[in-house]
């Protein structure tokens, strides 16, 4: 290769080429490492945005996430709340009819439920403790009632039986009708009635229970039908009375009774008739109201469920995060 030299100092030429060139590449390698510093901030900076603005938005998405859940919380218990208002009402109001009187003896509560009506259904009639005891027995209340003229409309012997408390010897209804009977017969009354909570779990005594084939009328009822019992006999009686008078004052006048006597035979028969199918139709109550309970626990659980699978569903939500891309890739 021919050297290169300069015509007035004679200098070599030869080398500046490869001198420029090398400038020329450093001063391109420092532009290219400063636009590639620059373009790296600038990229970690768009990266920290995107990385903040999602964070955000997941945030704010979890917030109204939880919002909506805990709106939906609220919907399911407001949702629930009436039947779990209902079940625990009809619950009570089961326990009303089969288990013990809470705060009081099951004596006080049937002369309590008597004297509140007393003053204005019962003004003439005598309800009071069997205190005579001196054939060694006696009941627990003895109801007469008579009319204005001293003849005896209507006489119950009461007897009450609770359940004792954790008490493993249970007892049964039929142990104490025949003391009743013995004790209704010594007293001269009508009608036996044993009130009874024992034997709670038994359909037979869901109602009013006539064992008239053990022992001439005498009826075994809870607690709720106290009073009702008592009416029913009571009206039964005085109609019975009334014919009873009618058929007194025919025959004082010579006129054919047979009628009368008819009428007696057929309001004894519809009497009997009545009583069971009242009966019939407390029992089939009790049965409803069980349905009821156990279909209303049944709906409740299921929204109880359905609340708990959006929870899950909350959980695994806010368990979701971002994974940083590496480098390079």
């Amino acid at each position: 290769m021919n050297k290169l030299n300069c015509p007035n100092c004679g200098y070599s030429l030869s080398g500046i080429g490869d001198d420029i060139k090398n400038a020329v590449d450093k001063e391109v390698a420092v532009k290219e490492r400063e636009w590639k510093k620059q373009h790296q901030t600038d990229l970690e900076l768009a990266t920290v945005r995107v990385e903040k603005m999602f964070s955000e938005k997941l945030t704010a998405a979890n917030e109204k996430l939880r919002a909506s859940d805990t709106e939906k919380e609220l919907a399911i218990i407001r949702a629930t709340q009436p039947l779990h208002e209902e079940v625990e009402r009809l619950k009570s109001f089961r326990a009303r009819q089969s288990t013990k009187l809470v705060g009081e003896s099951l004596e006080q509560h049937c002369e309590i439920e008597f004297n509140k009506l007393r003053p204005t259904a019962f003004p003439r009639v005598y309800f009071e403790k069997d205190n005579d005891a001196k054939s060694g027995t006696k009941g627990d209340y003895i109801y007469r009632e008579s009319d204005e003229n001293g003849t005896e409309i209507i006489s119950i012997m009461f007897e009450m039986k609770n359940e004792e408390e954790g008490s493993t010897n249970k007892k049964r209804n039929e142990d104490f009708l025949a003391k009743l009977d013995k004790n209704r017969n010594e007293k001269k009354c009508e009608y036996a009635i044993l009130v009874s909570m024992l034997e709670s779990d038994n359909e037979l005594y869901s109602g009013i229970t006539d064992v008239s084939w053990k022992f001439p009328k005498m009826y075994v009822i809870r607690p709720q039908q106290f009073i009702p019992i008592i009416t029913l006999l009571r009206n039964a009686a005085m109609n019975s009375l009334q014919t009873k008078n009618e058929l007194a004052l025919a025959r004082s006048k010579h006129v054919d009774v047979a009628r009368f006597e008819e009428k007696l035979a057929e309001f004894k028969t519809g009497f009997d008739k009545n009583v069971d199918l009242a009966q019939r139709k407390f029992a089939d109550a009790i049965r409803e109201i069980d349905t009821s309970i156990k279909h209303l626990e049944s709906v409740r659980a299921a929204l109880v469920s359905s609340g708990n699978n959006l929870g899950y569903a909350s959980d695994k939500l806010a368990a979701l995060t971002i994974m940083k891309k590496p480098k390079g890739e």
